[in-house]
């Protein structure tokens, strides 16, 4: 159960968190949270929306922890002045893939950007409706609003969504 669950919180974390070097840490504290806290959790049919607020709780206080932090560049996106290409770019991938797998997994990776792009509040309510399949009153539990104010949001984030991959789908 831990496993799919680990998978579960580290896709949501892939869609929510900008940075991909946050996803793991991020994973591995909310798996700490659930073992530290689960003995506070008195309904078992309540595990969901329980780790769904430990994920919440967690995205919105990297947040605000990263408006603290100024933003820190790679020294291996540096452009090189001669070649005018990237290390990354020069090093090979040595995996072989068919031209479906990478046709779906860059229209997956476009998908996921366009989702990190959204508003905070738009994204963590799309995330946790689409994702994670919680319903309106779980999402509006979990993030601390009304219904009404979930389902605004999940329909501008669609909107907008659509309108930002119309060009690709």
């Amino acid at each position: 159960m831990i496993k799919q669950e680990q998978k579960n919180i580290f896709a949501t974390f892939s869609y929510l968190a900008k940075k991909r070097e946050n996803i793991a840490d991020l994973t591995q504290e909310a798996l700490l949270r659930v073992a530290k806290n689960i003995k506070s959790l008195k309904n078992p049919k309540n595990f969901k929306s329980w780790l769904n607020q430990i994920v919440t709780n967690l995205f919105y206080d990297e947040l605000r922890k990263a408006a603290r932090k100024p933003d820190i560049v790679s020294m291996d996106d540096e452009m090189d002045d001669d070649t005018k290409f990237t290390l990354k770019s020069i090093l090979t991938d040595k995996k072989c893939k068919p031209p479906e797998k990478c046709i779906s997994a860059e229209l997956e990776e476009i998908i996921k950007e366009q989702i990190r792009n959204l508003p905070d509040q738009f994204r963590i309510a799309i995330v946790l409706r689409e994702l994670q399949g919680l319903s309106y009153e779980e999402i509006a539990q979990a993030t601390n609003v009304n219904v009404g104010t979930v389902k605004s949001r999940i329909s501008r984030a669609r909107i907008k969504l659509q309108n930002e991959l119309r060009t690709y789908i």
